[in-house]
């Protein structure tokens, strides 16, 4: 079966297991969920580490949630670092509008400011993958006197993602699937839910079919899916001048090597690009290990 964007659900045989939040050992780092009520409705969250600890937030793509980062929060909690991965606008139930308008990538950056107000960080480092990483580089770019560092996987700047949309056809090839889903609903809803157990690469069954139950709520999936009919990655040529890890891999479906390579024109602060080899599209999950040794690394220099 190929693997496009529209075969992303992952049913687990057994119905919808537990994450299982508790570590394994008494003084080991424990995941907890968390609401964040904010000026736009309450997010849900999921959060590890010391109350004290330097702040990172991380943001989750499509069609994941906040467990995306579920090894990342560990990794950050056991290095003393106070980690939050809230679910986005559409993904919570409390911040769920219904205009398609209300998931432009300006109202996410917005929501980053939100959240991290409404926690009581006044600094903050910020990590993103997949539309999370699109978010990150807005809100690193607008608001720098408020994010320390950042971490973007996969998705380039959207300067670069842009530019390779307009004159690159391998870049265009890979993101015919978002024609796809910007139908109008409940098209592309009705086929995705209804095309049965499959599976999202490199993301562990337990957690895909959270995610699938999550979407298969009243109106989740058409706005997850509004991320895409609000958006085509115009308008965001503001450089980002703070410290900036970028994370990519070689056999992303998705992201074609074009915008990868020239993201740095849109970096004037410290820059580091990373590429793992042989991996795909959903690193947090399939290259956890990596992913978090990349992310403490960039932080512990800044």
């Amino acid at each position: 079966m190929p693997r496009t964007r529209r075969n992303f659900l992952t049913l687990a045989a057994a119905g919808v297991a537990s994450i299982g939040f508790a570590g394994t050992a008494e003084a080991a780092p424990r995941i907890s969920p968390l609401k964040i009520p904010t000026c736009v409705g309450t997010f849900d969250a999921v959060a590890a580490g010391p109350r004290h600890g330097r702040k990172v937030l991380l943001l989750h793509g499509f069609p994941e949630l906040g467990i995306e980062w579920e090894e990342q929060l560990l990794a950050l909690a056991k290095a003393g670092y106070r980690a939050v991965a809230p679910d986005q606008r559409g993904y919570s139930p409390g911040v769920r509008p219904l205009g398609i308008e209300d998931y432009a990538l300006d109202y996410g950056a917005d929501d980053v400011m939100a959240i991290a107000d409404a926690l009581g960080w006044h600094r903050f480092d910020l990590v993103g993958h997949d539309w999370g990483a699109a978010v990150g580089w807005i809100a690193a770019a607008r608001y720098a006197h408020r994010v320390r560092t950042l971490t973007a996987v996969s998705v380039p700047h959207l300067g670069a993602f842009a530019e390779a949309l307009r004159v690159d056809p391998a870049q265009r090839q890979a993101s015919v699937y978002m024609d796809g889903f910007r139908r109008p609903t409940p098209i592309p809803e009705n086929e995705i839910l209804a095309s049965g157990p499959l599976t999202l690469p490199g993301v562990p069954a337990r957690k895909c079919a959270i995610y699938h139950e999550r979407l298969s709520q009243p109106g989740a999936l058409t706005a997850a899916l509004n991320w895409y009919r609000a958006n085509d990655f115009t308008g965001y040529e503001q450089k980002v001048s703070l410290p900036t890890l970028f994370i990519a891999s070689t056999k992303d479906p998705f992201v074609a090597p074009y915008g990868v390579w020239r993201t740095h024109n849109w970096v004037t602060g410290p820059y580091r690009l990373e590429v793992l080899d042989g991996v795909g599209h959903n690193v947090p999950e399939e290259a956890a290990a990596a992913t978090s040794e990349l992310l403490l690394s960039h932080l512990g220099k800044f």
